[in-house]
């Protein structure tokens, strides 16, 4: 049976779009403003883009990244954000941030190897997304006597790093198994 049919594409965006969704609410930490370490919740989105190459993954990452904006909107609203300083988290902490796992597709053809490179790379943006959020519109939450870019690496080093380990080592047991192996050759 041929998987490669636009229904099929459909679906398991979907599919792996309500997982990614399910697993970003399972927080091993959560920080008090914004970001968290998830089980595994980069990980459907970015086999979209590993799977469906990187533009189908751009779009796919582009709606899970409203989707998570839609999630957490009660709570970045109670931050108290001036409407210029909700308006850049909107755009750098969701909307840029999430839709960077798009790359994560980039070098699939690679094998493993291109795969984690991929993802590393989705990740190293996605961080430096919250980076720049973190200099420039929470520069005032910086603690005293704090370099404010010191202070957003190591915020949002805090779960971006064990986010890429989550992702690079569940990527790295799941893309080995012929079935996943089977769906890159066939998209």
């Amino acid at each position: 049976m041929k998987t490669n049919t636009r229904t099929h594409r459909m679906v398991l965006t979907a599919v792996l779009i309500a997982l990614a969704t399910v697993l970003s609410l399972i927080k091993i930490y959560k920080l008090p403003l914004g970001g968290s370490i998830t089980l595994f919740s980069m990980l459907p989105v970015s086999m979209l883009s590993i799977i469906y190459g990187y533009k189908w993954g751009f779009v796919s990452a582009f709606l899970y990244s409203v989707l998570q904006f839609a999630l957490d909107f009660g709570e970045v609203m109670s931050w108290g954000l001036t409407p210029m300083v909700l308006i850049g988290t909107i755009v750098f902490d969701y909307l840029l941030a999430f839709t960077a796992l798009g790359f994560s597709g980039v070098w699939a053809k690679k094998g493993v190897k291109g795969i984690i490179i991929g993802i590393s790379l989705s990740m190293v943006i996605r961080f430096i997304s919250h980076f720049i959020s973190g200099t420039i519109l929470f520069a005032s939450w910086c603690p005293e006597g704090w370099n404010v870019a010191w202070y957003s690496v190591c915020y949002n080093g805090s779960y971006m790093l064990p986010e890429l380990i989550f992702t690079v080592l569940g990527a790295s047991v799941l893309f080995k198994t012929p079935y996943i192996q089977k769906q890159i050759k066939e998209n």
